[in-house]
Order: structure tokens, then C-alpha cells, then sequence
């Protein structure tokens, strides 16, 4: 039987983990960080691979399913390319789960070249995320990467 590349629930409960001390590490930052107002993941879809399907997140509640190539998740997904969004008005598509949301940053999880999960990271301000964010978060996303067995 072909092994899932959906998380156990073992490996949930990290992800929950993660997702709060994201949160939290950013609220305790100066401004802009300390505007984060959503902090989390997608999964990709086991029944459908080409979708990402909600995972574990600090903020608003949020869209279930992101199609590849739609908003900025669903861009990282589908070019497996970091995208930091100053400003998600300026971004083709955006989808305002949350409409506090000024920008965001979405860091792909490659397993084996294929993705797996996004970190998904949206801010209140605009320009909330430089580049030392997308460093450390594509550090976190290659540490995940490594330690969970997807």
C-alpha cells in the first residue's frame, strides 16, 4: 500500500505546535511582526493532489481548500517558489480569507522534490515580512521536511 503524504496524528499535534509558537514568536516582536494575523498550514489533499487542504493554524478561520496555482498558497504549491507578497492587493488572485490581511508569506515543504505541505504566514501591515522572514521560515520548512516522516 502506497504510504499517505497526509500527517499522522502525531505528526498534527507538531504541526499545531509549530503553528502557535510561530504566533506567538511573531506577536512577540516590534511592528510590523507583531501585526501577524494568521500563522499555519496546508497539507496537500490526499484525494486530491493538486489541492491543498487546511491544516494547523493560530488566526481567523480560514478557506478548506486552495486549488494549485490560486492565491498565494496555491502559487507556492504549484511553483514550489517562496512568495513574499508586500502588498496581497498588488497579487493576481489573492484569496482574502481574512481581510485584515495586508501581506503574506507562503513557504513551500519539498519532501523528495515534491511539495507537501505550505507554511502559510499573512500580516495586518503591508510589507510585514522581509527577507530574513522568508530565510528562517524556509530554514523551518526544510527542518519539517526532514523530521516528519510525510
Amino acid at each position: 500500500m502506497p504510504k499517505s503524504r497526509f500527517p499522522t496524528y502525531a505528526q498534527a499535534s507538531n504541526f499545531s505546535n509549530t503553528a502557535s509558537l510561530l504566533w506567538h514568536a511573531y506577536h512577540s516582536l516590534p511592528s510590523p511582526s507583531s501585526s501577524v494575523n494568521w500563522a499555519g498550514f496546508y497539507f496537500v489533499d490526499p484525494s486530491n493532489p493538486s489541492q491543498l487542504i487546511l491544516g494547523p493554524f493560530q488566526g481567523q478561520v480560514a478557506c478548506q481548500t486552495i486549488a494549485f496555482g490560486k492565491g498565494v498558497c496555491g502559487t507556492a504549491a504549484q511553483t514550489k517558489i517562496t512568495q513574499l507578497v508586500e502588498d496581497v492587493e498588488k497579487f493576481p488572485g489573492h484569496i482574502a480569507c481574512d481581510g485584515a490581511s495586508r501581506s503574506e508569506i507562503v513557504v513551500p515543504i519539498l519532501k523528495e522534490g515534491k511539495v507537501v505541505a505550505i507554511i502559510d504566514v499573512d500580516c495586518a501591515e503591508v510589507n510585514g515580512f522581509t527577507l530574513d522572514d522568508q530565510a528562517a521560515l524556509e530554514e523551518l520548512a526544510e527542518l519539517l521536511a526532514q523530521s516528519c516522516d510525510f
